[in-house]
C-alpha cells in the first residue's frame, strides 16, 4: 500500500510537468514568488529521472523547444520555463538513451538549466547540472559549448567562495587555442570569460585586477565594433554589455558610486532582452541600496518589477535586498507591497 501511494505521488510530480506549474505539496501557487520554487522542484525531479512515460517528439521539435526555453529565459517568463525545461531534459535523456546524437542539445539544456538555477542561487543542483553540462559539451566537439560550460563551472566556483579556482577556469578556458580563431563568436565567448574573471576578482576584494579585466573585456568588445550575436545569449557580447557587467563589478568591489556612473553610461531601453533589463534595474537598486539612497533604490526596484515581475518576485538577491531595506529605515506602502509581492515577511 505505501509503495503505491508513493507511486501515485510521483505521478502527479510528473503530470505537473506538462500541465500547470504546481508547488511540491501538489497546489498550484498563487503568488509570483512561488514561481521560482516550483521551477527548481521540478527541473530537480527531472534531472533525477523522476519523471515517467514522458513523450519523446522529433529532434527538430525538440529543438524548437528548446529555442523557446531560451527565449523564456530572456523575457523572464518562468512559469513557462516550469513547463518547458523539465519536459527538454526528460525528452533529451530518453533520445539519448536510444542512441539519437544528443550531445550538442544536452549541453545547452543543461546550460541553460544551470544559469537558471544561478539566477535562483540553488548552488547544489546547479554544480549537478554544470558538470553534466561540462561532459556533454566536450563530447560534442563544440568549442563554444565547453567554453560556455567552463564560464558556468567558473560562477559557481565564485558563488562557493573559491575565488582563485573560479578565476583559473575562466581566464584558462579564455585562452584555449579553440576560441582563438577568427569568427566572432570565439572571441565574443572569450569576452564574457574575461568579463566573469573580473567579477570574481571584484568579489575577491581585488579592484585593480577587476578593472583591468573588465577593460580587457571591453578592448574586445570594442575590437569586434558592435554587438556579436550568441546563438543562446539574447544580448550577445558588445561594448554595453561590458558596461553592464561593470556596474554589478564596481558594486561588489564596494564602490557603488563608480558602479552608478557605470549605468549612466547605459540605456536601458535599448538593452536587448527583458532579462538584460532587469539585471540593469537590480544592479542599479543594489547600488543605491548600499549607498544609503532608500526611495531611489525602491523605485528602481519596482521598475525592475513593472519590466520581469517573476524574475523580480524569484530572485534571492531581490528576496535579500528588500530584507535589508525592511530593517534599514522606515517603511512605506509600496515596500511593504513589494516585500509581500517577493515573499518577505513584513
Amino acid at each position: 500500500m505505501m509503495r503505491r501511494q508513493l507511486l501515485a505521488n510521483l505521478a502527479v510530480s510528473a503530470a505537473a510537468a506538462v500541465g500547470a506549474p504546481m508547488l511540491p505539496t501538489g497546489k498550484t501557487p498563487d503568488q509570483g514568488f512561488a514561481v521560482g520554487e516550483v521551477l527548481v522542484a521540478r527541473v530537480r525531479d527531472a534531472m533525477l529521472g523522476l519523471h515517467a512515460n514522458v513523450a519523446v517528439p522529433s529532434a527538430a521539435v525538440l529543438r524548437a523547444d528548446l529555442d523557446r526555453a531560451f527565449t523564456d529565459f530572456h523575457t523572464c517568463a518562468y512559469g513557462s520555463l516550469a513547463v518547458r525545461l523539465p519536459r527538454i531534459l526528460c525528452a533529451g535523456h530518453a533520445r539519448a538513451a536510444s542512441g539519437a546524437e544528443h550531445g550538442a542539445f544536452l549541453a545547452r539544456s543543461y546550460l541553460l538549466v544551470t544559469r537558471m538555477l544561478i539566477k535562483l542561487d540553488e548552488q547544489q543542483l546547479g554544480w549537478m547540472a554544470a558538470d553534466r553540462a561540462r561532459q556533454t559539451a566536450e563530447a560534442s566537439g563544440d568549442p563554444l559549448l565547453t567554453a560556455e560550460a567552463a564560464r558556468q563551472l567558473a560562477v559557481l566556483a565564485r558563488k562557493a567562495g573559491w575565488y582563485e579556482q573560479g578565476m583559473s577556469i575562466a581566464l584558462n578556458a579564455a585562452d584555449h587555442p579553440g576560441l582563438r580563431t577568427c569568427h566572432p563568436t570565439h572571441a565574443a565567448e572569450r569576452g564574457l570569460l574575461v568579463q566573469c574573471a573580473a567579477y570574481t576578482a571584484a568579489r575577491a576584494g581585488d579592484v585593480s585586477g577587476m578593472r583591468e579585466l573588465t577593460d580587457e573585456a571591453a578592448a574586445i568588445a570594442s575590437e569586434r565594433g558592435g554587438t556579436t550575436l550568441l546563438h543562446d545569449h539574447g544580448g550577445g557580447f558588445s561594448p554595453t554589455t561590458v558596461q553592464l557587467h561593470r556596474i554589478s563589478a564596481e558594486n561588489s568591489a564596494g564602490d557603488p558610486s563608480a558602479a552608478l556612473a557605470a549605468a549612466q553610461t547605459v540605456a536601458p531601453h535599448k538593452l536587448p532582452t527583458t532579462e538584460r533589463r532587469a539585471r540593469y534595474y537590480t544592479d542599479v537598486a543594489s547600488a543605491l541600496g548600499r549607498w544609503g539612497r532608500r526611495d531611489e533604490c525602491i523605485r528602481t526596484l519596482l521598475i525592475a518589477e513593472h519590466h520581469a515581475p517573476e524574475e523580480t518576485h524569484a530572485r534571492p538577491a531581490v528576496k535579500s535586498l528588500v530584507s535589508g531595506l525592511l530593517v534599514s529605515g522606515r517603511t512605506t506602502a509600496e515596500l511593504r507591497g513589494l516585500a509581500a509581492r517577493v515573499g518577505v515577511l513584513t
